[in-house]
C-alpha cells in the first residue's frame, strides 16, 4: 500500500517554537532525497551564528541552496530530481523582499509583486514532483507595530501564510515545541 505523501506543508508558529527542527524531521519523514533552500542572509553577527548552527544541524547529505529572493527558480531546478524540498523561511524572504521598498508609496506597488512571486512559488511547489514544506512565522498574534513598516510586514506576511495554507494540504502550528495539525491528514 503507497504511503500518502502530502505535496504542499506549511509549518508555521511563533520565533523559537521549534518550526524549523519540525520541519527537517518532517522531511526526513517524508523522503530521502532532501533539498534545503535557505533565505537567511548574515548581514549582522547575530544572523551569522544562528545560520552557522542551522547549517550544523543539517545532515550532510542533503542538497542546500542559499538563495535569499529567486525561492522558485531552485524549486523549479530540483523539484524533479529530489523527494522534499524544505523552505526555511518565508518569513525571512519576504524581509528580504521588502529591501526593495525605499518609501511609502511604493508599498502598494511592492505588496502586489510580493503576492505575484508568491504565487509563483506556489505553482511551482504544486507542479514539481517532490513534497514541498515551508517554514514561516505566525505574526499576527502579538502587539499591532508602532511604526508603518512594520505593519506591512505584518500585513504581508499574514497574507503570504494564508496563500500558502490554502493551497497547502497540511499546516501544522507549533506551539512550545509541540506541532499542532490545523489542516490536512495525519498519516496512517
Amino acid at each position: 500500500m503507497n504511503k500518502y505523501k502530502p505535496k504542499l506543508i506549511l509549518v508555521t508558529g511563533g520565533v523559537r517554537s521549534g518550526k524549523s527542527s519540525f520541519a527537517e524531521t518532517l522531511a526526513t519523514k517524508i523522503g530521502e532525497k532532501i533539498t534545503y533552500i535557505a533565505t537567511a542572509q548574515a548581514l549582522d553577527e547575530e544572523m551569522s551564528e544562528r545560520i552557522i548552527e542551522h547549517r550544523k544541524r543539517r545532515p550532510k547529505n542533503w542538497q542546500t541552496y542559499e538563495e535569499p529572493y529567486q525561492v522558485e527558480k531552485i524549486i523549479q531546478e530540483t523539484g524533479h530530481k529530489t523527494d522534499v524540498i524544505l523552505l526555511d523561511c518565508l518569513t525571512l524572504l519576504v524581509s528580504n523582499l521588502m529591501s526593495d521598498c525605499p518609501d511609502e508609496q511604493s508599498r502598494k506597488n511592492l505588496s502586489l509583486k510580493i503576492k505575484a512571486k508568491i504565487n509563483v512559488i506556489v505553482e511551482e511547489a504544486l507542479k514539481c514532483q517532490a513534497s514541498v514544506i515551508m517554514v514561516s512565522n505566525e505574526v499576527g498574534l502579538g502587539l499591532v507595530p508602532t511604526n508603518i513598516t512594520g505593519r506591512f510586514f505584518r500585513d504581508i506576511l499574514g497574507q503570504v501564510n494564508q496563500a500558502i495554507a490554502l493551497n497547502a494540504d497540511r499546516v501544522y502550528l507549533m506551539v512550545a515545541g509541540i506541532p499542532m495539525l490545523i489542516k490536512g491528514k495525519r498519516d496512517g
